[in-house]
């Protein structure tokens, strides 16, 4: 028996469904290639607008700002202005963990990692920033990354929760340190008796004549003209009043990012004495309560991922008052 008639079924089937697997591959590739563009696009749609707001009251003693800058670069900076001294108004600082659990390299860790929404509502605050530097970290792509939420997360420089103390000083750290309705950021030194709350980060100098020469080191190395995201808290000299600026970057023509530099002059512009620099870059991360839930204000970026929010080892919130009708 001949098999030519067998063959030509089996080409002619091959044929039929070939164009049919073709255009399934094609598509599958089209997706794939769309999917992330089209992600990317409703991100930036629910991102702020770039929309100028002047004090904006947000709880007793909050009121928030959002600066629009076009010169030398875009830029979006979020500022709460907050009074230490309004009634109901409290600071709190991420609760530590058992500290003699060590890693298997002997490594004292601090903390579990929280993304800084999920600590404002833990807590049932009503503001949260990210706050001190902190390892182990690594960002390699949006699908290696850590530390990853509930990890543990060594803290650099002082935290203080609830008049516990969770990490040391660090010497060429700053402390920001609540005490009764007030503030001191406090260099090379451990916080006041008494202190309730604190956090850590990197010395700005704000004065008018030269830093320490202690002090000049660390200073000179952060006043950079790179522009980035930053967290920074400062202090006016009787300490009852707190900024925090949280300004995004790395995102082109919508904001990219502040300098250092650029930070002191406005904070120097708006009353500050003091200030220091909290964890940056994707870390920066400012949430406010509404309706019961965590609204992310600023555009955050992680792990190359806009408005993906960074687990972070430690964060500062604060409990607030509602406004009066």
């Amino acid at each position: 028996m001949s098999v030519w008639p067998t063959d030509a079924r089996q080409k002619q089937s091959q044929s039929s469904t070939t164009p049919n697997h073709k255009w399934l591959k094609e598509g599958i590739l089209w997706l794939l290639l769309l999917l992330p563009i089209g992600s990317y696009g409703i991100v930036t749609l629910q991102r702020s607008p770039r929309e100028q707001i002047n004090q904006q009251p947000l709880y007793k003693g909050i009121t928030y700002s959002r600066l629009i800058r076009q010169q030398p670069r875009p830029q979006i900076i979020h500022l709460f202005e907050i009074d230490l001294s309004a009634d109901g108004l409290r600071p709190f600082v991420t609760p530590g963990i058992d500290p003699s659990r060590a890693n298997d390299k002997g490594e004292i860790r601090h903390t579990l990692a929280q993304r800084t929404p999920d600590f404002l509502q833990e807590h049932s605050l009503q503001l949260a920033v990210n706050a001190n530097f902190f390892y182990p970290f690594e960002e390699n792509a949006p699908w290696n990354y850590e530390p990853d939420p509930g990890d543990r997360t060594s803290i650099i420089g002082t935290s203080i929760s609830e008049g516990e103390r969770i990490s040391w000083v660090h010497p060429r750290y700053s402390s920001l340190c609540f005490l009764e309705q007030k503030a001191q950021i406090i260099w090379q030194e451990n916080c006041p008796p008494g202190t309730q709350q604190a956090v850590s980060g990197q010395p700005l100098w704000l004065g008018d004549t030269a830093p320490p020469e202690e002090m000049a080191f660390v200073v000179d190395k952060l006043l950079s003209d790179k522009a980035y995201p930053l967290t920074l808290a400062a202090l006016n000299q009787k300490g009852d009043k707190l900024w925090l600026l949280v300004s995004d970057g790395k995102q082109p023509l919508y904001s990219e990012g502040t300098t250092i530099k650029d930070a002191t002059v406005l904070l120097k512009e708006l009353g500050a004495a003091t200030a220091l620099q909290l964890d940056g870059g994707g870390s920066s991360t400012a949430v406010i309560e509404q309706n019961d839930q965590p609204q992310v204000i600023n555009a955050v970026m992680h792990a190359k991922v806009p408005g993906n929010e960074r687990p972070v080892a430690n964060n500062l919130g604060f409990y607030a008052l509602p406004l009066q009708p």
